[in-house]
């Protein structure tokens, strides 16, 4: 590499389902955040990294901002506007299909907190007439001051490699901060507790209550490279408990092969994952969770 390498953070903020999660994997090209049709699946800040150029683009997968009800929704909310503080660009995200609902409005009004270049990005433009994208870009930045206005989906790849080129070249002039075959910056174990925490919630929809959560115990590399993994899956209730491990252990071992086969591509070999169900009751009041999953614990 040159001297003249930039780098910088980009912070993507929205509602929940706007799409942050799949835009950050097109961007760095593989899954680093986990995508579900269940809201508020990202609980807290995962970075993805991508290069282009002589720029490394560090990209901060943000929760969902949405009107919080509950301690660990606070401490969400209040995660997702700390990482647009801290970023050199923050891209605002706004589902085209929606438009701009109450949760959209409600965001957009909050912008004038983050003291940071904002641009938008107008998702899933595939599912939308151009004239009806023209005049919610009009309605969006007539409140809010956008440096630039992008219309891309994050599930076809239409006009992301433009999203991509322009922000590699508006990072600032500076060292790249990872290897450059690093796609992100969480622990293997914690990448993997997500995967299993998606195919959970993937198999189960509306069944399983949102305050479930998933913790990688062991990490054992044998001696012919494969790793033995052991995961537990928290639950509230011992009513959900049964709900997860299903009628003669067949949701549990659906789940367990789903994620099995997605962490050991990430690990890049073969893994013998195990799963376990405990409950824990109000595990979403107990500060400890809250330091595992990177979000501050709200009073």
């Amino acid at each position: 590499m040159s001297d003249q390498t930039r780098c910088g953070f980009v912070a993507l903020i929205g509602a929940p389902n706007a799409g942050k999660s799949t835009l950050l994997n097109a961007m760095v090209g593989a899954k680093v955040s986990i995508v579900t049709h269940k809201v508020q699946t990202t609980r807290a800040l995962v970075r993805g990294i991508a290069i282009h150029g002589n720029s490394q683009i560090i990209f901060v997968d943000t929760p969902g901002i949405f009107s919080p009800k509950r301690r660990l929704d606070r401490a969400m909310v209040t995660t997702a506007w700390g990482g647009a503080k801290d970023a050199d660009r923050v891209g605002v995200l706004i589902d085209a299909k929606k438009g701009l609902d109450d949760e959209a409005l409600k965001m957009l009004e909050s912008l004038a907190q983050v003291k940071r270049p904002v641009f938008l990005v107008l998702n899933k433009i595939d599912l939308v007439k151009r004239d009806q994208l023209l005049k919610l870009a009009e309605e969006a930045n007539s409140r809010s001051a956008f440096e630039r206005v992008f219309m891309i989906s994050a599930e076809t790849g239409d006009g992301v490699e433009d999203l991509k080129t322009w922000l590699a070249g508006e990072m600032p002039d500076g060292p790249w901060l990872y290897p450059e075959d690093q796609i992100s910056d969480l622990p293997l174990r914690m990448l993997a507790a997500e995967v299993t925490r998606e195919k959970l919630f993937l198999r189960l929809h509306e069944e399983l209550p949102y305050s479930s959560t998933v913790e990688t115990e062991l990490w054992e590399v044998k001696p012919d490279g494969s790793a033995r993994v052991e995961q537990t899956i928290y639950v509230e209730r011992e009513s959900q408990k049964k709900i997860v491990i299903g009628k003669g252990g067949q949701t549990i071992k659906a789940i367990s092969t789903a994620a099995r086969q997605e962490i050991a591509e990430i690990a890049e070999h073969p893994v013998h994952l195990f799963l376990f169900v405990k409950v824990r009751e109000n595990w979403s009041d107990d500060p400890e969770r809250y330091r595992e999953m990177g979000l501050e614990f709200p009073k």
